[in-house]
């Protein structure tokens, strides 16, 4: 009986372990939100998809900047570029998408003072690299610089050195494009705009989606 009992209380163990450790992995209830989705109704293969941190995923009105395009919007929470690496089957390579658009590494930078541009570099690296060894090197991937604020504005110069170091990057790819939103969203002066953010002076109104929707919308794959 004691046997029995030992067996069931470790089984028990395994299990409480288990959905412990389910539960703790950052934004997992947000990829689940996106797989119960998907099994109602699978994108189409062969979409653009927007995959990223919040910036995206507060673009709920995406497919309206865009019309006669299949959008495919993967955004979720504040996730950094080591998110997007841990979830890349569930956010980007499930979807065979003919295009990618990348905003991320924003958070990184926000998320501690002891991550440097260089390591967002070297994310971005790891990132792009997984997508050209599973999707091939002919589809374009575009990655939207990371964006000013006023809520992060002592991170300016961390940012414009992380942008930096990928457009450098970037401009020695082929079918990989470095989109500047950073740069328009900076008045004459060189300081951001202070009316194209919500309330938390962090993630952006409809004015501040309509900049982006200039810079990217030439950029789109025609069908």
């Amino acid at each position: 009986m004691k046997k029995y009992l030992f067996v069931f209380v470790l089984f028990l163990g395994i299990l409480t372990a288990t959905a412990q450790t389910t539960s703790t992995i950052p934004f997992q209830e947000e990829i689940n939100v996106f797989i119960k989705k998907d099994s109602i109704a699978m994108p189409a293969d062969n979409s653009i998809l927007f995959v990223g941190s919040s910036s995206f995923n507060y673009w709920k009105d995406i497919s309206n900047y865009f019309p006669g395009y299949a959008i495919i919007n993967r955004g979720f929470g504040g996730s950094s570029l080591t998110d997007i690496i841990h979830f890349n089957q569930e956010t980007i390579l499930k979807y065979k998408p003919k295009q990618i658009y990348i905003y991320c590494g924003e958070n990184d930078i926000a998320a501690s003072d002891t991550i440097t541009p260089q390591i967002v570099f070297e994310r971005f690296k790891t990132l792009y690299t997984i997508i050209r060894n599973h999707l091939g090197n002919k589809i374009p991937i575009m990655y939207v610089s990371i964006k000013p604020s006023v809520a992060r504005w002592s991170m300016e110069d961390k940012f414009v050195t992380a942008n930096s170091l990928i457009r450098n990057f970037i401009n020695k790819q082929k079918q990989t494009q470095f989109l500047d939103v950073h740069s328009a969203m900076l008045d004459t002066n060189g300081e951001v705009y202070k009316d194209i953010f919500i309330a938390d002076k962090l993630h952006m109104n409809a004015k501040g989606y309509a900049i982006w929707q200039k810079i990217i919308a030439p950029t789109l794959v025609q069908e």
